[in-house]
């Protein structure tokens, strides 16, 4: 089925000027304009910023070709290594982490074989699938993943259309949604010991009252807060039903490199040839670093459907303009210092959560318990769901000094949840759950 587009990106044929002029440069005929007003083009750019701007929609060339080799080269074995993956007994800041754990943590960055149009997951631990060369045509640098989403409900949706989002999950989707225009229809992970999507749930979404108006899914592997990624088959079934129905996969993946507790076959959503999709990361995540603003989407899918959004894309892009030069300059030296910066938050929140085990196994009350985390930085901490979550917040911050997120925040289906952060130090963070653990107790009398 044909991919919907919104009505409201104008790609109407260009006119005769537009057609001449795309000719020339495609001769090598370079054009002198009457109206050219880049003043960097007439020695008038400052001192600071002296190079000329070249007005680039997906971002400067250099810039994504920087990317483009990075997500493709062998920055992909660096990222590997220096994870600390599939070294079994390996410390982990000060804890020796489960050898089950370790041999789950492998990095898998693509998918090595195609069936029927369809990624196969790479099935083994302990093997790295070969990666895929990126296209820096098929790149988008931009602000931001916010700023993505923007971009994509724009591409995809008029006003009243919808998307797919999961709950549990952040609520920045929704928001942004709305600032659109755009409907949010939830599918719910479910729990059974982990998480999981239950595509039947959502194949009956798609034929169901709203299926005619939902044109894109969006897919957070790993999911935040819950941690999980997206399973193999979990995946095969998403990507054959957008398939038949027409509707793009939005695959926010800036958590992917921080495997906390894994199952095998974890791969990446980002080059997915099946069904057109948009992968979305940047170096808030990969870097630690959320005041650096650089964010990008990856385009994959069949070649039709590639080349309209792509073609409807740029119109976004040339309008908003949003990749700075001088941050496109950071670039190169930004990736190359992202897998020692990757390794050392995962260090962190893989330590973090080792020492989170043993507070929790050593706690007297055994009132506390942890959800299984995949993967990100965040973890979700069940309590006796007969404590009020705004009680015990109120309680934190009343007895602690210490505020945080309840699970109906993130729209969980019952009482008896807050969400943990995994980066403080290590000090901090042991202050932080044994503060939990005393005013669960304190709460319960």
């Amino acid at each position: 089925m044909t991919v919907h587009f919104s009505s409201r990106v104008n790609v109407s044929d260009p006119n005769p000027i537009a057609v001449a002029e795309a000719r020339a440069k495609a001769g090598g005929l370079a054009l002198g304009k009457l109206n050219d007003s880049n003043p960097t083009r007439h020695g008038l750019a400052p001192e600071l910023v002296p190079s000329v701007y070249t007005a680039e929609p997906r971002g400067p060339q250099a810039a994504r070709e920087a990317l483009a080799a990075f997500l493709s080269g062998d920055a992909i074995a660096d990222r590997a290594a220096c994870s600390g993956v599939a070294v079994h007994g390996e410390r982990v800041d000060g804890e020796v982490a489960d050898d089950q754990a370790l041999a789950n943590t492998t990095f898998i960055h693509r998918h090595d074989s195609v069936d029927d149009g369809l990624h196969e997951s790479a099935a083994s631990i302990g093997t790295t699938a070969a990666p895929i060369p990126v296209n820096p045509d098929d790149l988008y640098i931009l602000s931001s993943t916010s700023e993505a989403y923007s971009w994509l409900i724009k591409l995809l949706c008029d006003a009243g259309d919808a998307v797919l989002a999961p709950k549990p999950g952040y609520p920045l989707i929704e928001s942004i949604a709305r600032l659109e225009c755009v409907d949010t229809v939830e599918y719910q992970l479910q729990f059974d010991g982990s998480w999981f999507i239950d595509t039947a749930a959502i194949a009956e979404l798609l034929d169901g009252p709203d299926g005619a108006r939902i044109r894109a899914m969006v897919l957070i592997n790993p999911n935040n807060p819950s941690g999980s990624y997206v399973k193999p088959d979990e995946r095969r079934a998403l990507v054959e039903l957008c398939r038949e129905h027409g509707i793009a996969l939005i695959a926010d993946e800036v958590f992917y490199d921080y495997t906390l507790e894994p199952f095998p076959g974890n791969a990446r959503l980002a080059g997915e040839p099946g069904v057109l999709t948009f992968a979305l990361d940047g170096f808030s995540k990969m870097l630690a670093a959320p005041h650096a603003k650089v964010g990008w989407i990856q385009v994959s899918g069949p070649a039709d459907d590639v080349a309209e959004a792509k073609r409807r894309l740029d119109f976004i892009a040339d309008d908003y303009l949003p990749m700075s030069d001088i941050i496109a300059r950071m670039m190169p030296d930004l990736l190359a210092a992202a897998p020692a910066q990757t390794a050392r938050v995962q260090e962190r929140v893989r330590g973090n959560l080792a020492r989170l085990h043993r507070l929790l196994e050593g706690d007297p009350n055994g009132l506390v318990s942890v959800l299984r985390a995949e993967g990100g930085w965040n973890v979700l901490l069940r309590v006796p769901s007969v404590i009020d979550e705004n009680e015990l917040v109120l309680r934190l911050i009343a007895d602690h000094r210490l505020t945080g997120q309840p699970g109906y925040f993130f729209d969980m289906t019952s009482n008896g949840y807050l969400a943990v952060s995994l980066l403080p130090e290590p000090d901090e963070f042991e202050r932080n759950i044994r503060a939990v653990l005393d005013t669960v107790a304190a709460v319960l009398g």
